[in-house]
């Protein structure tokens, strides 16, 4: 840790650890309910659950960018953040609005649209939330000795994403051309702007972990972002077959929606790439081991079940599914949660000056929690094929086929049992580093030496 107001990150990291944990919870409650067993139904109801889960997701990850953003942003350019005081106030902001938005879906204080469930006004408090992360931020690059591609990629994935946030704040009393709009801020979040801060982040982990030379990896950099905003934007389409919209989107989506594993693909190769260049000795293996699952885990889940069932006349079945949960739980999985962990991995060393490194408890946590979300993703995939073939094909009844698919509901469980113990061993991993200390300032030098030797 080169300064001393890197150590604001470990509050954002703490609540998505806490975030993290609730979102887990609210699955087993939705799983349980899946299979009949709906007890918390009167306090919990299943649509309650499920905009708690989704959104639970989205504000644990975005905790995790903000402070990703403030670990490296002041590392990358050679500066102490513009003002702590301010990113303070900033992260109590954030974990209200959070905690007031899961108290609002638990009394039906909603809007009811899917990923953008938070009442209005705290759609506003939101906003003001992340311009003032981002005046932070932009500030502290300005006042910087240096100006690295890699803090630039990240900034610029953080200011266009607060940018698409904006179109989900606009009401539209048609709900064709609502439903338009909303795909801007979460199609063009997950596979579009955040991409860029995949790619910012990504970098900044393979710059330190490995060893290979900045301007190689920042080369790869401009290729990654190229191909996200070639594939990413137009891919938006394959949202817009059956909403209403013109018939030149069956053909647009498709096309792009087919080149979007590319993007993945890139920072695939790219990852795997620049560890086989590195010299491989950085003491902090549990931090490379989830930099390189991030950019596999994402190809596979976000690129090939993606576009497994993104093609209009595959989608034509299999929308609205859960062949749809399948591809969304791989996908938010490798290519960002993945990349949160490994950030905190990389970072909580350094800002506490304790060598938890390379540890079983760490290596345990890493592997039980991947192969739980295979199992997961496995059950959901078999789950949404028999759910695909009775519903769409054979015409069964809605409530009918969900009975049919209890028992893929049950190894659903068993695999996110197996998935829980991971993340709750890492978790206990992240509470054993502590809370970071001024003695830590300088550690990040030491690990170089390391690495070299």
């Amino acid at each position: 840790m080169k300064y001393k107001s890197q150590k604001i990150a470990y509050y954002f990291f703490a609540l998505s650890m806490l975030l993290l944990s609730l979102q887990i919870i609210y699955g087993f409650i939705m799983a349980f309910a899946h299979m009949g067993y709906d007890g918390l139904h009167q306090w919990i109801p299943f649509n309650a659950a499920t905009a708690t889960h989704k959104n639970l997701l989205v504000v644990w990850i975005i905790s995790g960018f903000m402070g990703a953003a403030y670990f490296i942003i002041p590392d990358e350019s050679d500066h102490e953040l513009w003002s702590v005081p301010l990113a303070l106030i900033q992260f109590y902001s954030l974990a209200i609005v959070g905690v007031v938005a899961i108290i609002g879906f638990h009394v039906g204080w909603f809007e009811g649209r899917k990923f953008l469930e938070i009442p209005r006004p705290l759609d506003y408090l939101v906003a003001l939330n992340v311009i003032v992360f981002l005046i932070n931020i932009l500030v502290t690059l300005y006042k910087g000795k240096k100006h690295s591609t890699t803090a630039w990629v990240l900034t610029s994935g953080l200011i266009f994403a607060a940018l698409l946030y904006l179109p989900g704040m606009v009401w539209f009393d048609n709900h064709t051309v609502d439903s338009f709009f909303r795909w801007w801020v979460v199609h063009l979040w997950v596979e579009g702007v955040w991409e860029l801060i995949m790619g910012g982040i990504l970098s900044y982990l393979l710059i330190k972990l490995t060893g290979v030379d900045r301007e190689v990896i920042e080369k790869w950099l401009y290729v990654i972002v190229g191909l996200t905003f070639l594939s990413g934007i137009l891919g938006t389409g394959h949202h817009y077959y059956y909403i209403g919209t013109p018939k030149y989107w069956l053909l647009v989506g498709g096309i792009f929606s087919a080149m979007e594993p590319l993007a993945f693909l890139g920072m695939t190769l790219f990852a795997i790439q620049m560890y086989r260049k590195g010299n491989k000795k950085h003491p902090n293996k549990l931090a490379l081991h989830w930099t390189l699952s991030t950019a596999i885990v994402s190809f596979l889940g976000a690129g090939l079940l993606g576009l497994a069932h993104t093609l209009p006349g595959v989608n034509l079945y299999t929308h609205g599914t859960l062949v749809t949960a399948m591809h969304g739980h791989l996908a938010f999985w490798g290519a960002y949660a993945s990349l949160v962990l490994a950030i905190i991995s990389y970072s909580m060393p350094l800002m506490t000056g304790r060598k938890i490194l390379d540890n079983a408890m760490g290596h345990f946590a890493f592997w039980l929690s991947n192969i739980g979300m295979i199992g997961m993703v496995a059950a959901f995939a078999a789950a949404g094929v028999a759910q695909v073939y009775m519903e769409r094909i054979m015409g069964v009844d809605f409530m009918k086929a969900q009975l049919e698919l209890a028992p893929h509901f049950f190894v659903l469980i068993l695999a996110a049992t197996v998935f829980a113990t991971g993340i709750t061993l890492y978790i206990i991993n992240f509470l054993k580093f502590g809370v970071p200390v001024d003695e830590a300032i300088g550690q990040g030098e030491e690990f170089a030496a390391l690495q070299t030797n």
